[in-house]
């Protein structure tokens, strides 16, 4: 309770550091800008759902990167087989592997000793030795030769640094502001655009390798006369722009496009036509000059991802390094691609496996309802706890804004963006960041009722609160840890905020409100350290003696029932996954009047995609359309909303896709079992740790307790069909952690008084325990329900399924310590509990000397 000067100049310090830290998040850009500089300007990134935007999540596709070379691997195994007399009846490449097959099995063993010792089968090694990057295995009388997994890994890891390069100069290049361009993974690039809502351009040129290659023509070979058969060696037919025509193409490159300096688009200027003009480096050029030199007089194919875009006759050395690629393009095709060879080929494909988009509108909708309603529940836990603490508790409140105005400078500080779920984080933080001051002010009055002085009810109660504070914001943070390392997007930005929040409020809400309280005492000198509620207004009176254990049978047996209905309803009718879990494509549209239903289900449901579902919600003119995962890859899901799409804007001209969300099979299945191994792992740490903190008998009671608390939750969702996606997931681990954060204020009480009566039954103590600890469960129940409460009635779709059921979980929670948790603990004997309670650190006060 001593406070020297450092102590109370580093609180001003911290607090005036928040202050002016969180500051510029209520300034303009230009008022910002007019600032000293030495003044912090750091503001918090708005999340893409909050200011709009597009999300891609792009993956490399490994499988290419060693497609071209096992073709020319083959040419180089055919060759050297047919040289070495050991001829191969077939040379095929099968599920990345080549695989080499022989009539006579005896051949094989001498065609992998000639296949290994092949030089482009030997690279060096980090330590100077040769290592080969591929396995040689023979097997009958056929021999494969597959990539290494070391191999695939080392030239994955390549591709995807250079991959986000060109990503990033191709993006810069189309003029976008402030993107988002990160590796997420091992073979991951997670893109954010601001303000693109038709990430359609983008797609297209980050789906395009742009790898130019420039090859002669055999002029001998007609590919038509092939009729589907294998060409000679050397050779490889290519489609070209205009469908069905076919180009014989040496396989040889005779030039790269790696030696392009510059492109740019222009025009013919015989035909007006688009074209593409490129340049080469001084490299590039000298072998340009030296390739048309040499074949004057033969077609010279210029490809670009495996198909000819032009193959012109040479009619004259070309000595500038400079030429142009004629073809079919658009303007804006000619622009295109101009900005792919500028920006460079990329190593390896880049597959889209998921994309979600939110308009202007909506982001701005978001903010609104956000800010609209974070503020309501601000004001109800305000005067909520105005009403039962009168002047201490606009103290609490005063270290509530405190908590606020420093998450939001922390926020700043790291650099993290605040989306919508972070909103609800802060809103539910703002319930619990008052937890801890009930749990003080309950304890206070408690202490001042039997007797001791102002100081003494103050110490007290502070040092034998803050070990159940401590407690139960572990036991939430444990939660909010494993949402963060195992949820993604939105979400880890929930995490973000709740975990900031419970963190600050130890310092607001302990060390902050303490100093002050202390203070007064010390220079007031009141006898007794009284706290009133407003007008002399208690909602639970001091001394109640309920029997709750009478109920106990009753507790648990409806409890049963309700677990086990809520089990039947997770089988049938089930839950609502989200796109999060079961893939596909969900749309918010917004159409100029009132929606045509039926024209939009007719032309949706004749696109044949399986089951499409359409919903009016919010208005008649918000359509929210979900389409079921489609059969094959992730590309089959882009192609089909781009179909979706269309039909939508063929019915409803001018239409606004305000939303829309497309999770490929690989990305859906991730998350379905990151979900359920958060909620796994959530549940085990806090098994163990009410373990560790207590005795076995509380561990025990606290984990059956929470799985019967989980399976009413999962009823919950699946009687009203609320969407269970992400959000869900974070739903059900902050209600892990808030159930058993109710159930640790009951429990410290329980283990305080093991200590103080050795010889009262365990009934009448478990009874007497939850009497004493009954107002502040359901104070600190009723605050974060009051925060909530306005989000959960008009904070929207996005949010729905976060604060509808905490709501319901909080209610259920703070019931459950009462009538499920304790009487367990009751059950699992009396006995067990006396020989492992140690002897008291102090002797009883007044109360206990009465009992």
């Amino acid at each position: 309770m001593q406070y020297p000067r450092w102590k109370v100049a580093t609180f001003a310090i911290l607090i005036l550091a928040g202050f002016l830290i969180a500051a510029p998040n209520l300034l303009s850009r230009e008022q910002l800008d007019r600032l000293p500089d030495w003044l912090p300007k750091q503001q918090v990134t708005l999340g893409l759902d909050l200011r709009g935007g597009s999300h891609l999540l792009l993956e490399v596709d490994s499988a290419s990167l060693f497609q071209a070379r096992e073709q020319d691997l083959a040419d180089e195994v055919g060759r050297a087989l047919r040289a070495e007399g050991v001829p191969p009846d077939a040379i095929s490449i099968d599920d990345g592997r080549l695989v080499v097959t022989f009539g006579d099995p005896d051949m094989a063993d001498d065609a992998v000793r000639i296949i290994r010792g092949l030089p482009s089968l030997l690279s060096s090694g980090p330590s100077g030795t040769l290592a080969s990057p591929y396995t040689v295995s023979r097997s009958g009388g056929s021999v494969s030769i597959a990539p290494t997994p070391a191999a695939i890994a080392e030239a994955t890891q390549a591709a995807l640094e250079q991959s986000l390069e060109v990503v990033r100069r191709r993006i810069d290049e189309t003029g976008v502001a402030e993107p988002t361009i990160m590796q997420q993974g091992a073979d991951r690039i997670l893109i954010q655009l601001p303000g693109v809502q038709d990430p359609g351009r983008i797609k297209a040129l980050l789906g395009t390798t742009a790898r130019m290659t420039f090859h002669l023509l055999d002029e001998t070979l007609d590919p038509a006369r092939l009729q589907g058969g294998r060409p000679p060696a050397g050779i490889q037919i290519l489609p070209g722009e205009t469908a069905g025509e076919l180009y014989p193409v040496r396989r040889r490159i005779m030039l790269e496009g790696d030696r392009l300096v510059d492109a740019g688009a222009g025009f013919d200027p015989q035909t007006g036509a688009p074209v593409v003009t490129f340049r080469f480096d001084s490299i590039g050029a000298t072998r340009f000059a030296d390739i048309t030199r040499e074949n004057v007089g033969r077609r010279f194919a210029i490809v670009l991802d495996g198909k000819v875009l032009s193959a012109p006759v040479i009619r004259e050395p070309i000595t500038g390094g400079s030429g142009q690629i004629s073809g079919s393009f658009t303007v804006q095709e000619a622009q295109d691609l101009s900005v792919m060879l500028r920006a460079g080929a990329l190593p390896a494909p880049l597959k889209v496996i998921e994309e979600r988009t939110v308009g202007p509108d909506l982001g701005q909708d978001a903010i609104q309802m956000g800010l609209y309603t974070g503020l309501l529940g601000f004001a109800l836990v305000v005067g909520f706890m105005v009403m039962l603490y009168g002047a201490w508790g606009m103290l609490a409140n005063m270290a509530l804004v405190l908590n606020i105005v420093l998450t939001f400078a922390a926020l700043s500080l790291l650099g993290a963006t605040l989306t919508l779920p972070g909103i609800a984080g802060i809103v539910l933080g703002i319930g619990l960041a008052v937890d801890a001051n009930v749990l003080i002010n309950e304890r206070i009055r408690e202490e001042t009722r039997r007797g001791r002085s102002a100081m003494a009810a103050l110490d007290a109660g502070f040092s034998r609160a803050f070990a159940t504070i401590v407690d139960s914001n572990l036991t939430t943070l444990i939660a909010t840890v494993l949402l963060f390392a195992f949820g993604s997007g939105p979400v880890r930005g929930f995490a973000v905020t709740m975990a900031l929040g419970i963190g600050i409020s130890m310092f607001t809400a302990v060390s902050v409100v303490r100093y002050v309280m202390v203070t007064w005492v010390r220079r007031a000198r009141p006898k007794q350290l009284v706290i009133r509620p407003l007008f002399g207004l208690k909602l639970i009176p001091d001394d109640t003696s309920i029997g709750f254990m009478r109920a106990r049978f009753a507790g648990i047996a409806v409890s049963l029932v309700l677990s086990i209905a809520s089990i039947g309803l997770f089988v049938k009718p089930g839950l609502n996954y989200g796109v999060d879990f079961v893939g596909g494509i969900l749309l918010e549209v917004r159409t100029d009047g009132p929606a045509d239903l039926a024209g939009l289900r007719g032309a949706l449901d004749g696109l044949d995609l399986g089951e499409v579902g359409l919903q009016e919600f919010g208005g008649p003119s918000n359509v929210l359309v979900r389409v079921q995962r489609q059969p094959g890859d992730d590309e089959a899901q882009m192609a089909a909303v781009e179909r979706v799409r269309e039909a939508i804007s063929a019915v409803a001209p001018g239409a606004e896709f305000e939303r829309t969300e497309v999770v490929g099979p690989k990305v859906s299945d991730e998350l379905y079992r990151a979900g359920f191994l958060a909620v796994a792992f959530a549940s085990l740490a806090m098994l163990i740790y009410i373990w560790v903190r207590f005795e076995w008998q509380f561990a025990i009671g606290a984990i059956l307790t929470l799985i019967l608390d989980v399976t009413k939750a999962v009823g919950f969702f699946a009687l009203t069909g609320l969407d269970f996606n992400l959000t869900a997931v974070a739903a059900l681990l902050t209600l892990i952690g808030y159930s058993v954060n109710d159930k640790v204020v009951i429990y410290d009480r329980m283990r305080e008084n093991l200590r103080l009566y050795k010889r009262m039954p365990l009934r009448e103590l478990i009874d007497m325990s939850i009497n004493q600890t009954l107002a502040r469960s359901l104070y600190t129940s009723a605050t974060a329900f009051l925060a909530l409460l306005p989000m959960a009635l008009a904070g929207g779709s996005a949010v729905s399924s976060f604060a509808i059921p905490m709501l319901f979980g909080i209610a259920v929670g703070a019931s459950s310590s009462v009538f499920i948790a304790a009487p367990i603990l009751l059950f699992l004997g009396e006995n067990r509990l006396r020989r492992q309670a140690p002897e008291p650190a102090e002797e009883p006060g007044p109360e206990s000397q009465a009992a």
